[in-house]
């Protein structure tokens, strides 16, 4: 007989899908099937006959259940080697009984927390006896089969259905691999839940996880591979985002539009954001989103073609109208209506992505990155400002400057440095990502913002009458100069250069009006 050919089967899930199917076909099949608690009730209301774990090892289920299947009868039966003389005569010594095939799924641990339950709850949620079981049957899955996850039912089926009741050596070691990896996450869970309870930001041993959703067709680059894991604290964004239309995101596509919709999630106003390079090229607040993104796309309507356009708000047919009339990747909002829906299916290689909710901007977090060797792991920047902005400089800025720059170091925020920012009326007007030199960056951003108003037939550059944000101090005042000279009137930005003094006191001599943050955006 082969020695992997199932014979009985352990049983003991909490999440139920697929449950009876599978307990159908494995009674169908003469396998013996046994079972504990829910899932053995379950399977025995559907008229599937089950052998209880408690008469099958002559131990009763104790401590409310907490004892059930660590049990030697349980897991010998799961650790055997076949075929091992010394293991065989153990076995029959102690009246141990091989167990072939476990489906096992651990308590709801995650979704405990995640719906905030108390601290009692999430102990009495972590399941001791699933994990065991699943690394018994996963370390000896030359003989034994494991199953961990319901989706996986269907093709275990087909599997025995081809090898006669037994599975394949490939598709074992495939089930085995998944087992440690759902407990290795489970681990992590419950680990990264202490250390929130215990206010460890940064606990000695940092546990991570994540679930592949896709694997994307390259990285960056046409030679890299990629693919997107899901994880961590839920939060509406992209990697959830329910895709209506148009072919796979690509990595940059994912990248871009997290970048986007994380922008315009900083404004409670109507927002619209132009995404290229992981930068904004466009940006703007308005009345409704068809205002918003019209004057978003003023900013820089030669790099929105092919852009990722943001918005805060659900899609109605008057923006899905104005959204087909050029090239672009990416579209994300939290909703659309049937009108938007309708409209832009009409744009195939349109993806629409909905998130359903807006993400809190101020939600604590962390972000990773690596690097040889390792990883850097820092908290999300969750704070656009220090307080109330100091100002410093003769001239206080007017109400409407005020506006303006809230809305310019909000948007800095989400801009590679070295990062300069000219806003007016609410709308992004210039944009100096990136550069070496803070300077540098003034210069380009009131560059496009002259050649963009040249080209739209203006005659005036639209950094004049402006407002200017330094996602960093100006080191010296020439940056500052440079804004001046593009006709920006206030400026915001963090202060704390041992040249402040000298940077104020060129805006006063510009006539500037001023702002410090005390509080610094770098994005690198």
């Amino acid at each position: 007989m082969n020695p992997c050919r199932i014979a009985r089967a352990l049983i003991s899930v909490s999440d139920k899908t697929g449950l009876l199917e599978l307990g159908r076909y494995l009674a169908d099949n003469a396998i013996e099937i046994l079972s504990t608690g829910g899932s053995a009730r379950a399977l025995r209301e559907g008229g599937i006959p089950v052998v209880e774990v408690s008469d099958f090892t002559g131990f009763p289920e104790i401590m409310d259940g907490r004892v059930k299947t660590l049990q030697p009868k349980i897991h010998g039966g799961l650790l055997a080697i076949r075929g091992n003389p010394q293991h065989e005569r153990a076995m029959d010594d102690h009246g141990i009984e091989p167990i072939d095939l476990l489906v096992v799924n651990l308590y709801p641990f995650e979704a405990t927390v995640a719906k905030g339950a108390s601290f009692e709850d999430c102990i009495e949620n972590i399941d001791i006896g699933g994990p065991a079981l699943i690394r018994a049957a996963a370390k000896n899955h030359a003989f034994v089969t494991v199953v961990v996850d319901p989706s996986d039912y269907p093709r275990l089926m087909e599997e025995m259905e081809a090898n006669d009741n037994a599975c394949s050596d490939e598709f074992r070691r495939r089930l085995a691999a998944r087992a440690y990896a759902r407990t290795a996450a489970y681990d992590a869970a419950i680990a990264r839940w202490f250390s929130d309870q215990l206010g460890e930001t940064f606990p000695d041993t940092l546990t991570l996880s994540g679930r592949l959703k896709q694997r994307l067709r390259y990285g960056e680059n046409p030679h890299q591979e990629a693919a997107l894991y899901v994880g961590g604290r839920p939060r509406p964004g992209v990697a959830s985002a329910t895709q209506l239309q148009g072919k796979e995101l690509s990595f940059n596509n994912l990248n871009d539009t997290d970048a986007a919709f994380e922008l315009v999630a900083e404004f409670d106003r109507t927002a619209c954001a132009i995404i290229k390079h992981a930068n904004p090229c466009g940006f703007a607040l308005g009345d409704d989103v068809r205002d918003a993104y019209l004057g978003a796309l003023t900013c820089d309507p030669v790099s929105a073609y092919g852009g990722i356009v943001a918005f805060n708000r659900a899609l109605d047919g008057a923006i899905a109208e104005e959204l087909a009339k050029i090239f672009l990747e990416v579209v994300i909002a939290p909703g659309a209506d049937d009108d938007a829906r309708r409209i832009l299916a009409g744009r195939k290689n349109l993806r629409l992505l909905l998130t359903g909710a807006m993400p809190d901007p101020a939600e604590p977090g962390m972000t990773v990155r690596s690097l040889a060797g390792g990883y850097l792991f820092q908290t999300r920047d969750a704070a656009v400002f220090e307080g109330e902005p100091r100002v410093v400089t003769r001239r206080a800025p007017t109400d409407d400057e005020m506006a303006d720059l809230m809305t310019a170091f909000a948007i800095c925020k989400h801009v590679k440095s070295n990062a300069i920012i000219y806003v007016k009326d609410g709308r992004l007007v210039g944009v100096g990502a990136g550069q070496m030199s803070r300077v540098d960056s003034a210069r380009i951003a009131a560059w496009k913002s002259k050649e963009a108003a040249e080209n739209a037939g203006e005659k005036t550059s639209r950094t004049v009458g402006s407002v200017v944000a330094s996602d960093a101090f100006f080191p010296f005042a020439d940056g500052l100069l440079a804004a001046a000279e593009a006709g920006a009137t206030a400026v915001i930005q963090p202060g704390g250069s041992m040249r402040d003094e000298e940077v104020i006191k060129a805006a006063d001599d510009k006539g500037l009006a001023m702002v410090c943050t005390g509080m610094r955006h770098f994005r690198h």
